[in-house]
């Protein structure tokens, strides 16, 4: 399309318009905080100005959008990029090495991320036409897809509600439904409607995922884990490690280190105090794996944590 004189007019891009309004919000809401619940219970925002240092911690099934910044997260081998043109979906609890890796004081990185409340997921997976193709055999339990401007809308219209509390308790559960079946249509959902349906080989090793997320302390059999999964051990073994990149044992072992180096670190405990609280019987044992994982010894990765001159982290254990 011209003008009368003769320059072409702009052509709007709606979702590069929504991105730009989505981190507006966030920024006018966030101020100079860097990390915010909010009153949606299930939804914070969060603000770097800079990039940040690879930091181990565990995302639970939840989407993060991101309206301005980028950033890097690593499952196992494989690593996921995303960006204001791309959300990370993570349909189970993972842990990960995640980095804030473009962000300044003149362009914040800015983010939402959403909890996804599995009852909603099955409840709009009942409906006859939310059937869809099957996830792919070998896809893990995260995923990116594309931010268009639908689902950029829903986000900002929930952002918006924080300036209206009344309306929360009846609003913002539509809209995260909303959100949620947008994630459901696109390819990217197919992962997240498996975990979703009970029955499914991917429901069933949530489950395992699960018990061990709310029991890593306790001793771990996989034979038992089986058991509760409802399938044989190297199903479940070959289910598992497609889901989160990792064994049952690896698994439970990042998580432990992770709430370990949480305790130290916010509580004060120190190395054979935090090792024996999550499931340690040996605090060499328990020194030696955490220096392999975190780079250093248990005290000396507190100390460094805890110095001014120490490179900003994301976050510390449990996003």
């Amino acid at each position: 399309m011209k003008h009368r004189s003769g320059e072409a007019t702009p052509i709007k891009d709606p979702a590069c318009e929504s991105r730009a309004e989505l981190a507006r919000k966030i920024a006018l809401f966030m101020g100079s905080a860097e990390h915010r619940a909010t009153d949606i219970p299930s939804l914070t925002l969060h603000r770097r100005t800079a990039p940040t240092a690879p930091c181990s911690m565990t995302y639970e099934p939840s989407v993060t959008v991101i309206a301005q910044g980028r950033k890097r997260v690593e499952l196992g081998r494989n690593v996921f990029f995303y960006d204001a043109s791309r959300f990370l979906l993570t349909s189970v609890d993972l842990p990960v090495v995640s980095r804030v890796i473009e962000a300044s004081e003149a362009v914040p990185c800015l983010a939402l991320s959403l909890k996804l409340e599995m009852p909603m997921v099955r409840e709009l997976l009942i409906r006859e036409e939310m059937q869809a193709a099957e996830a792919p055999p070998e896809s893990p339990g995260m995923a990116t897809g594309e931010t268009t401007a639908e689902f950029l809308s829903a986000c900002c219209r929930l952002v918006d509600l924080l300036d209206t509390p009344r309306d929360i308790p009846v609003l913002s559960g539509l809209i995260q439904r909303e959100i949620i079946y947008r994630i459901l249509r696109s390819a990217e959902g197919a992962r997240l409607r498996a975990i979703a349906t009970l029955g499914e080989q991917s429901q069933r090793t949530a489950r395992a995922i699960a018990w061990i997320g709310a029991n890593y302390a306790k001793p771990l059999r996989v034979e038992d884990l089986a058991e509760i999964a409802g399938m044989g051990v190297s199903t479940l073994h070959h289910h598992f490690r497609v889901l989160t990149a990792m064994s049952p044992l690896q698994y439970q072992k990042q998580l432990r280190l992770q709430a370990a180096r949480g305790r130290m670190l916010m509580d004060g405990l120190d190395a054979a105090s935090a090792a024996f609280e999550v499931g340690y019987e040996s605090a060499s044992q328990f020194n030696r794996e955490y220096s392999r994982f975190f780079g250093q010894p248990p005290m000396r990765d507190v100390r460094t944590l805890r110095s001014p001159s120490a490179p900003a982290l994301e976050s510390v254990g449990n996003r």
